[in-house]
C-alpha cells in the first residue's frame, strides 16, 4: 500500500494522528509541521530522544551563531531577547511584502535607540524607513509598554534591559545571514528553528509568548 501523503513510497508506519499508515520519509519530514502528532506517538518520542545527525548539526550551528548576540545577558535580558524574536516571527507578511532580516535589524535598532535615549531622560522616537520595520518597531514598543504596566518600580532598568536585548537581535540579524549563505532571511530561518525547538521541547501545550514572560 502506498503512503497517502506522497502516494509514492510504501506505507510502513502507523500514524496515530492520521489513523492510517504512512511512509517513514513523510513521518520524519512532516512531523509537527503538517501532521499534528500526539505526545504519545512512539516515533515522535524517539525523534526527540535521538534526533537525526543533520538536525543535530543544524541545531549546534544555530546555537553557535546565536550565542554571541546574548553574551553577558542577564535572565531578564534573555527573556526580552526571545520575546522580541517571537513578536518578529508572528509579524504578518506575504509574497508582496516579505519580512526580511534587514527589516528586523532596522526595527530593533530603531526601538533600541528610542529606549536608550528614554533611559537617559530624553524623549526621542527614532522611526524606521521601511513599512515592515515601522510596524515591527511599533509592535516591540507596544509589548514593552504592556510589560511596564505590569512591573512595579522604575522603568529605566527595563528600558536598558530591553534595549540591550534588541541590540543583540540587531547584531544577529546583520551577522547570521551572510554566514548562513542567505542574506535575506538567514536569521529568520534560525529564529524559526530555535523558537520552534523551544516550544516543541516543552511538556505543556504550546502557549503564545506574552509580555508577562519578562516578569520575575
Amino acid at each position: 500500500m502506498s503512503c497517502p501523503l506522497c502516494v509514492t513510497r510504501p506505507a510502513r508506519r502507523r500514524c496515530p494522528a492520521l489513523n492510517q499508515a504512512i511512509c517513514p520519509v513523510c513521518c520524519g519530514t512532516k512531523r509537527l509541521v503538517e501532521i499534528p502528532c500526539p505526545e504519545d506517538c512512539v516515533y515522535l518520542a524517539s525523534a526527540r530522544r535521538h534526533p537525526a545527525a543533520s538536525v543535530q548539526r543544524q541545531h549546534e550551528l544555530d546555537v553557535a551563531l546565536l550565542l554571541p548576540a546574548m553574551a553577558g545577558f542577564t535572565d531578564r535580558q534573555s527573556r526580552f531577547f526571545f520575546l522580541f524574536q517571537s513578536i518578529a516571527l508572528r509579524h504578518p507578511a506575504d509574497a508582496l511584502r516579505p519580512l526580511l532580516d534587514a527589516d528586523i535589524a532596522e526595527a530593533t535598532a530603531a526601538t533600541a535607540a528610542t529606549l536608550e535615549t528614554a533611559s537617559r531622560g530624553v524623549i526621542y522616537e527614532r522611526a524606521p524607513a521601511t513599512l515592515n520595520a515601522k510596524e515591527l518597531s511599533a509592535a516591540f514598543g507596544h509589548a514593552f509598554e504592556e510589560i511596564v504596566e505590569q512591573v512595579q518600580g522604575p522603568r529605566t532598568p527595563l528600558e536598558r534591559d530591553a534595549a540591550r536585548a534588541l541590540r543583540g537581535i540587531e547584531d544577529a540579524a546583520r551577522r547570521v545571514g551572510p554566514i548562513a549563505g542567505d542574506t535575506r532571511t538567514g536569521f529568520l530561518g534560525l529564529m524559526r528553528r530555535v523558537l520552534g525547538a523551544r516550544n516543541t521541547q516543552a511538556s505543556e501545550p504550546r502557549q503564545e509568548p506574552g509580555p508577562s514572560i519578562i516578569l520575575p
